[in-house]
């Protein structure tokens, strides 16, 4: 098949881009500029021009293809709100230009808000839906796509993908912990944090590409939930810095804007997922990457 990827040259695109050439398919990747065009090329990914803001573009690239995964977003939490309604159009194109086809629409989700406080699982509907939600109600959108002739699958990403590149959340609370001299965590740590090896994650997509049924939901979550205090320590050890306690009502003081998620008891089972595909998540675990050093810690 001729597989389309938007987000093809990040983090977690790159990655998956692999996996599904490995299954055989010729991948198709969404190249914003030239430097992702030239990333692309020497991957083995026929490069597309385009980006976010051009929908023709890749509309065409998707009227091409046997199936589309959407994996770019824009991360700018200085405009959330803007990042939604372009994540909305994006996903009304991609459903306008598949409608009746039954190709496979696989697309970025995210556990992080599904519930706090007890574990989340795949049979759990995303909590909000319309265009002035979170990524402009995205996930309730495209799977209702169903209903119109195509086979959509939310990829639900733990909010850590970690390994050795990672500058996402861990990456910014070991900054902090370097710039503070103290590792820190909210509370007594025992809030639950949950994460994937972005091996494991990429390996999940191309399996979800090929056997996940129209409408479901995936979990990438290689572990359910690992403590705030464990992330702290490992961190504090792997820094040679001490390990302290932040009160719940500092935590934003502390760590900036990242301290309103990692306060956040948010575990999430893969479990449907792992028997739906077969899939076993088998890399390293987060702890583990922290104390190779991947986090700015060596």
């Amino acid at each position: 098949m001729r597989i389309f990827i938007t987000g093809a040259s990040g983090w977690i695109g790159s990655a998956v881009s692999q996996e599904v050439l490995a299954a055989g398919h010729e991948v198709v990747g969404l190249a914003r500029n030239d430097e992702s065009f030239a990333r692309l090329q020497a991957a083995g990914v026929t490069p597309h021009r385009g980006s976010l803001d051009d929908l023709d573009s890749m509309r065409e690239a998707a009227v091409a293809s046997d199936g589309v995964i959407h994996l770019a977003f824009k991360h700018d939490f200085s405009d959330m709100a803007g990042a939604a309604v372009t994540e909305r159009a994006t996903i009304e194109m991609f459903g306008d230009a598949l409608a009746g086809s039954d190709r496979p629409f696989l697309f970025a989700s995210g556990v992080a808000g599904l519930k706090t406080g007890s574990v989340a699982t795949e049979d759990d509907p995303v909590p909000f839906s319309g265009p002035d939600a979170p990524r402009g109600g995205a996930e309730a959108l495209a799977l209702s796509f169903v209903e119109r002739g195509i086979r959509p699958v939310a990829l639900r990403f733990a909010p850590t993908v970690h390994g050795e590149g990672d500058h996402g959340f861990v990456q910014v609370i070991s900054g902090v912990a370097a710039e503070k001299c103290v590792s820190g965590y909210v509370g007594d740590g025992s809030n639950r944090w949950p994460a994937v090896n972005r091996a494991d994650a990429a390996k999940m997509v191309a399996l979800a590409l090929a056997d996940a049924p129209a409408g479901s939901r995936v979990h990438a979550v290689g572990e359910e939930g690992i403590s705030g205090f464990d992330i702290a320590t490992a961190i504090g050890e792997a820094r040679g810095i001490p390990t302290a306690s932040i009160a719940p009502d500092d935590a934003m003081a502390h760590f900036g804007w990242i301290g309103m998620f990692f306060a956040l008891d948010t575990p999430v089972s893969s479990a449907k997922t792992q028997q739906l595909l077969g899939w076993t998540p088998s890399h390293a675990g987060l702890i583990a990457d922290i104390e190779s050093g991947f986090y700015g810690t060596r």
